[in-house]
This record gives C-alpha cells, structure tokens and sequence, in this order.
C-alpha cells in the first residue's frame, strides 16, 4: 500500500442539525485530515454522498458558511476557526461568473486579494498558466455566455483556486456532463488537489461511481430507520480499501460492487 499519515484536523463538522418545518439534517459529525504522502503535494478529495432532496445542498450552504445550523458548528483550516461566508470557494451547478466580464477578467477580478504579493505580471503569469493547463487559453477574451458548460466549469473551478482558498466545494460536478468531459473535469479536479499540501476539494454529489472514484474518503449522506433528519451513516476510507488514486478504478470488480452497495443504501 502506499505510504501515507493523516496528521492535522483541516475541517471538522460537530454536532450539526438543521430544520425549518421539519428535521432536515441530524448529528452531521465528521472529520477531515491533512494527507500526508512523502515526496509529493498530496490534498484531499472529500465526497459527500446522498440521494437527491436527502439534504445536501443545505449542508453545502453550511459548510460554506452561507447559513447557520441551528445547533453544531463547522470549523475549518489548521486555527480551526468557525466558518465564515467566503472562507471557503464554492463552485455551484451555475457556476458563479460574472456574465459582463471576460474570463481573463473574473479570473483577474478572483485575485484581487493578492495585490500586495503579485504584481500585474506575475497575476497574468499565473492565469495564463492555469489557462494552459485547463485547455482555456484560447477563451479567455470571451464572456462567459459564450462557452460551454464545461469551460464553464473549469473556469470557474480556476476562479475559486486564484483566490488563494484551500478549501473547495462543488456541487454535483459531473452533473450534465458526457462520459468524456467527466474524466476530463476529474483529471482537473485531482490536479487541483495537488498544487497546495492544504488543498481541500469536498465533492458533495449524488453520483457515487464517479465521486468515489475521485476520492480518498467518502461520507453518505441518509436517512435511518424511524428517524427525522439525514446524518452520515458511513463513513468509506478509500485509502484503506485500495480505491484511491487509482485512474483506474472504475475498473476494478471489487470497486463496482462497492458502488453498487452504496447506491442500494442512499
């Protein structure tokens, strides 16, 4: 097995529970470590998996610090601090571009923070470069509109990591996507999971094939027996069972029947 450590909590979800009219979410408690792999920048890819309408886009707005449980807390990054709105990139199915501005500029516009370490040439060094990796250099000067989904989404997912955030949450990412642009938007996203030790993608998806393909631990997201709310029911350290970083896995006999457990289960 490959040599790996989980050191430092970088994410912690204690105790949380949501309702309005009725219990949406009940006893959300997980964990997420720093991996350490030696020789390498080795971040974390995180799944959250459910059903549809099982509650997660709302534990996505909590963990994005957008609402508030109504008790339990999310605390995130090595101080462990709460979670505040904008502490953590979010890449949702509309993909959050600003439709007036180029790409080059909402990528610009997404590095604003960093002016007093970069300079202008520096800034266009790095978008450039991204741009290249993520096959977007020839759309830069167009507006948004005028690409597809999926560089939509590559721009996107660029725009939330020039802002210098370690920890990124995506929304059903394969979502709407043919077979071929899925394995492009994971190949990208397992890039993007190791250009920072600390970076931190939560996938939270109700496709459980191509999210465990991706990931190093997974939690599902149900509802149990005789009881209000959904809560993690399992937890799958995918290290441990030899799924992860694998480009293959998909492959694998053992891993479908794992997938096929899972989907039988949400």
């Amino acid at each position: 097995m490959t040599s790996y450590s989980k050191n430092e909590v970088l994410i912690a979800v204690k105790d949380v529970n949501l309702s309005y009219d009725k219990q949406i979410l009940r006893d959300i408690n997980f964990t997420i470590h720093n991996i350490v792999r030696p020789g390498m920048n080795q971040g974390q890819v995180i799944s959250l998996i459910g059903r549809s309408g099982i509650g997660k886009t709302q534990l996505f707005k909590i963990l994005a610090g957008l609402i508030p449980p109504n008790t339990g807390t999310v605390l995130v990054g090595l101080e462990q601090q709460p979670v505040k709105a904008g502490q953590v990139g979010i890449v949702a199915q509309n993909y959050i571009l600003f439709n007036h501005r180029t790409v080059y500029d909402n990528l610009r516009l997404a590095m604003k923070h960093d002016s007093i370490t970069l300079g202008d040439k520096e800034k266009d060094a790095l978008i450039n470069d991204y741009a290249a990796k993520f096959d977007l250099t020839e759309h830069l000067k167009k507006y948004p509109m005028q690409l597809s989904g999926g560089q939509r989404q590559r721009a996107s997912i660029i725009q939330q990591v020039l802002t210098g955030n370690k920890f990124i949450l995506l929304d059903e990412p394969f979502s709407g996507l043919d077979a071929l642009m899925i394995d492009r938007v994971m190949e990208l996203l397992l890039q993007v999971s190791t250009l920072d030790e600390l970076n931190t993608l939560v996938i939270v998806s109700h496709d459980v094939e191509n999210s465990l393909a991706i990931s190093d631990t997974a939690f599902i997201l149900a509802r149990q027996k005789d009881q209000e709310g959904a809560t993690i029911t399992e937890t799958l350290d995918l290290i441990e069972m030899g799924f992860a970083w694998n480009p293959a896995i998909r492959e694998n006999e053992k891993f479908q029947h794992l997938v096929a457990q899972i989907k039988h289960k949400i």
